[in-house]
C-alpha cells in the first residue's frame, strides 16, 4: 500500500529538535527524507546526552526515524553542487539554522526557488521579523517569549516551563501542517513557496486561551481561577484547568511524587461525585450545589474531594470517577507511559531496534491514518545512505571515491 506521501523528496538540512519533528513525521507518512549532515560529525544532537559510549544518543535517535542519512561539506564547493542537484529532485527543503545562515552559504529562498520553482522552502526560527529577529531561541526561551512561562506554574511562585516541549516539537508541528497546504496547493498552482514557522509564534498559538483570558481580565476577575487577587496579567494559576469547567490534581494513595488524579466538576456531575464521596449533603447544601456557589471557594471544594482520593490509589480514582462519569486522569509519569501496554498496543510505544545500540523505545506517530499506516524504522547511521544517494543522482563509484577522498562527503 502507498503512504499518503509516497512520492514526495523532503531534503532535511535541519537538527537538534524543531526541524528533525518535523521531518520525522513527513517520513513517517511515507516522505523519502534526505537528512544531509556534516561529515565527521553530523547532527550535533548524535553525541548530546549520551546514555552509551560511541553510538547515536536517544536524543538524535528519537527524533530521525525512518529518513536516510547523507554526509556533505557545504564549505566545499563541489559540495554546494552536490546539494543543487539534490534541490532539482526534491520537493521540500526544510531547514532551522540561525537567521543568514542559509543566505550566507548562497541557499536563499531566492536562490532555491530559482533553482527548483516547485520546492516547498520551510524554515524555523526563533522569531518572525521584529526586534528578535536575529536572537537566538531554545525551547525553553520560546516559552519564556511566547507566553507560556508567565501562565505556567503556582501564584506565589516562579514562571516555570513545562516538560512538554511545546517550542521545538511544537513549531515542528506547525511546519508540517504549512508544508502539507504549501504542497497541496502547488497541486493547482504548479509552484512551491516558502512557509515560516518561529517558535515564539507556535506557543503563543498554544496559548491561545491564556490571551482570551487576557481581555477577559480587562472587565473583572477570572471567577473560575483559583487565585484570590488580580492584577492587569493573566496570573499563574497552579492546575487550573483553564476551561469553562474547573479542575485540580488531587493528592492519591500512596503519596508518591506522581500519585495524583486530575479531577474536572462539571455542574451536572456534581451530585454523583458529592454521593461518591460520602457526603450526599453536599447535592443540596446552597454553599456547594451550583457552579456559582462552589466557584466562590474552590479550595475547599477540592480539599473535601482530595480528602476521599487520598484514601484509594490514582487509578482506583479513576475507575470510580469515570464509573460515574466524572472526567478525570491519573497523573502519569514517564515511567508509567513507557511500560503502558496499551500504548505499545496501538503503536504509540514503540520497540525500535538499531544496529549499533540495540533495541530502544520511542513515542510512535500520533497521526493515524486509515489508508497510510506507519512502521518506524531505525534512524541512520552518519552517511549510511551517501553511496546509495549520490548513486541515484547518477555519480559513479569512482567520483564517489574521489568525493571521499577529498572530504566533500
Amino acid at each position: 500500500m502507498d503512504k499518503a506521501l509516497a512520492g514526495v523528496r523532503v531534503l532535511d538540512l535541519s537538527h537538534v529538535q524543531a526541524g528533525p519533528s518535523c521531518t520525522q513525521i513527513l517520513a513517517w507518512l511515507g516522505a523519502d527524507v534526505i537528512k544531509v549532515e556534516l561529515p565527521g560529525r553530523g547532527d550535533i544532537t548524535r553525541s548530546q546526552l549520551r546514555d552509551l559510549p560511541g553510538v547515536d544518543s536517544l536524543y538524535f535517535t528519537m527524533l530521525n526515524c525512518n529518513k536516510r542519512s547523507i554526509t556533505l561539506n557545504l564549505k566545499a564547493e563541489k559540495g554546494k553542487q552536490i546539494l543543487v542537484e539534490l534541490l532539482k529532485s526534491s520537493d521540500v527543503m526544510v531547514e532551522n539554522f540561525g537567521p543568514g545562515v542559509l543566505d550566507r552559504q548562497d541557499f536563499s529562498w531566492e536562490r532555491v526557488r530559482g533553482i527548483n520553482p516547485r520546492i516547498i522552502y520551510a524554515s524555523v526560527k526563533g522569531f518572525g521579523p521584529g526586534p528578535y529577529l536575529e536572537c537566538k531561541a531554545y525551547e525553553t526561551i520560546a516559552q519564556a517569549m511566547g507566553g507560556a512561562m508567565s501562565t505556567t506554574g503556582f501564584e506565589d511562585g516562579p514562571p516555570t516551563s513545562t516538560g512538554a516541549q511545546i517550542g521545538d516539537s511544537g513549531s515542528g508541528i506547525h511546519a508540517v501542517a504549512g508544508i502539507l497546504a504549501a504542497l497541496y496547493q502547488r497541486t493547482h498552482t504548479g509552484r512551491g513557496q516558502r512557509v515560516e514557522v518561529a517558535m515564539q509564534d507556535a506557543v503563543l498559538n498554544l496559548c491561545r486561551v491564556k490571551l482570551r483570558d487576557q481581555q477577559r481580565l480587562e472587565r473583572g476577575p477570572l471567577a473560575e481561577y483559583p487565585n484570590r487577587q488580580f492584577g492587569n496579567e493573566v496570573p499563574r494559576a497552579g492546575n487550573a484547568s483553564g476551561g469553562g469547567q474547573p479542575g485540580a490534581a488531587l493528592r492519591c494513595r500512596p503519596g508518591g511524587p506522581n500519585d495524583y488524579c486530575y479531577v474536572i466538576i462539571q455542574p451536572q456531575i456534581w451530585p454523583a461525585l458529592a454521593q461518591l464521596i460520602g457526603h450526599p449533603g453536599l447535592a443540596d447544601d446552597p454553599a456547594f450545589s451550583t457552579p456559582e456557589a462552589r466557584l466562590k471557594h474552590l479550595n475547599e471544594v477540592f480539599h473535601i474531594v482530595e480528602q476521599w482520593t487520598m484514601r484509594h490509589s490514582k487509578h482506583e480514582v479513576m475507575r470510580a470517577l469515570m464509573n460515574a462519569d466524572i472526567p478525570c486522569g491519573p497523573v502519569l509519569s514517564t515511567k508509567d507511559l513507557i511500560e503502558d501496554e496499551s500504548l505499545a498496543a496501538r503503536g504509540m510505544i514503540v520497540e525500535v531496534e538499531h544496529r549499533e545500540r540495540g533495541t530502544f523505545k520511542t513515542v510512535g506517530c500520533p497521526i493515524v491514518l486509515s489508508d497510510s499506516p506507519v512502521q518506524l524504522k531505525s534512524s541512520p547511521l552518519l552517511g549510511e545512505h551517501t553511496r546509495e544517494i549520490l548513486g541515484e543522482l547518477g555519480h559513479s563509484d569512482n567520483e564517489i571515491e574521489k568525493l571521499r577522498a577529498d572530504g566533500v562527503i
